[in-house]
């Protein structure tokens, strides 16, 4: 719909000024203070009916009711910055060293502003919309989605919908697909607890160094022996730490990591798997070993099929916006619990320039996106949100 983009175009420098200031001023999870005052007094600002503190102190809740009866339409954006330190150049880049919007939510949350501005002038024309702000996405546990879900956000809702920028795909670009489109990811701890002392007498400890690297080999067997083969599924150990010294052999080692999967018999496989295996190298080497999983894991994120078909038939309507039908990602979502409540959509939005250097993936220390996507997320979200709003039985 060309009158939809147009609309976006008429926002998109407050949309870019949004995101800029909100990227120069990233919040980790669950701190997100200064970015929720910031959309909620926006949101005021539009005549929207604002709900604070809704779960989370950091959460906000933006109610549109607009005057069309149909069905009730939720869209989310997540405000949480990451713990890296940012090696743009931008000048805008973040005031806080160790904290940077390094996976768009910065963009994320600009844009459900930019399209809570359009929809606001086009109240004869949608049903109700939900504009749901949520902190922590990156907790990877409980996160920011529970505690809303549990406040009554998703009460009443019919259809919820939510975009994520993209690194991998070009500006100009929307990406989705029906059924699982993001893993599960269950991340581990192992505390190798074995008997330090000398260096040069081995024979004397039980080495806690020397044991993990086995696990460490060992983990991989249940992707290439337990696991089927056409089944998605990555097992990464991203973090060793243990000694002090050359010549110490010390009592304990620490591994952390990763589990991802698009499957639950699968997921629940592996994490037996992996705890009958760790067990099993610690007994064999006289260790003990304690194996834990971060709780409430995220869901496999899994986009409603018909939904789904329809909206890419929607933002099909969106002139010189390239829709396409993407692979399953194994990065987890907090978005998936609110899929679990309603039927809807998660989408990605390409924000890949070669020729302005935008290439580096999400998570990445030189991660930024084009902000000449940003005008198609605003205008994404704002005609989803027209069309299943005004749906009829």
């Amino acid at each position: 719909m060309s009158q939809m983009l147009e609309d976006a175009r008429q926002v998109e420098r407050k949309v870019i000024e949004l995101r800029r200031q909100i990227h120069r001023n990233p919040e980790l999870s669950y701190q997100e203070y200064e970015t929720a005052k910031l959309v909620a007094q926006y949101l005021r600002d539009l005549g929207v009916e604002v709900y604070e503190g809704v779960g989370l102190p950091t959460a906000v809740l933006g109610v549109i009711r607009g005057k069309r009866s149909g069905k009730t339409v939720a869209l989310r954006a997540d405000m949480d910055a990451l713990p890296v330190n940012e090696e743009t150049g931008l000048p805008f880049s973040s005031s806080k060293p160790g904290v940077m919007h390094a996976c768009g939510h910065d963009a994320h949350t600009a844009m459900l502003l930019g399209a809570a501005t359009v929809l606001m002038r086009h109240l004869d024309q949608i049903g109700e919309v939900r504009l749901i702000f949520q902190p922590a996405e990156e907790d990877g546990g409980r996160g920011g989605a529970l505690p809303m879900i549990e406040h009554g956000v998703m009460k009443g809702v019919d259809y919820v919908f939510g975009l994520h920028v993209m690194s991998r795909y070009p500006t100009g670009t929307l990406a989705t697909r029906g059924g699982p489109l993001m893993a599960s990811p269950d991340s581990f701890r192992v505390d190798v607890v074995g008997r330090g002392g000398h260096g040069s007498a081995p024979h004397e400890t039980v080495d806690p160094v020397y044991i993990s690297a086995l696990i460490v080999n060992s983990l991989q067997s249940i992707r290439s022996r337990l696991i089927d083969p056409l089944e998605p599924f990555v097992l990464s150990v991203t973090s060793i730490h243990s000694g002090t010294k050359d010549n110490i052999i010390p009592d304990r080692a620490v591994m952390e990591g990763t589990i991802r999967t698009l499957n639950e018999e699968v997921r629940r496989k592996a994490l037996d798997s992996f705890k009958t295996l760790v067990k099993a190298i610690c007994e064999a080497y006289n260790a003990e070993c304690i194996v834990s999983f971060k709780e409430n894991a995220y869901p496999v994120t899994v986009n409603d099929h018909e939904t789904t078909k329809r909206a890419m038939e929607i933002l099909r309507e969106l002139p010189g916006v390239d829709v396409k039908e993407t692979q399953p990602v194994m990065g987890g979502e907090d978005f998936s619990r609110f899929l679990q409540l309603a039927k809807g959509s998660f989408i990605f939005l390409g924000t890949k320039n070669e020729s302005k250097g935008i290439v580096y993936p999400n998570h990445s220390s030189k991660f930024t996106v084009d902000e000449d996507a940003l005008k198609i997320g605003v205008a994404s979200l704002a005609l989803l949100a027209m069309k299943f709003s005004t749906e009829v039985d």
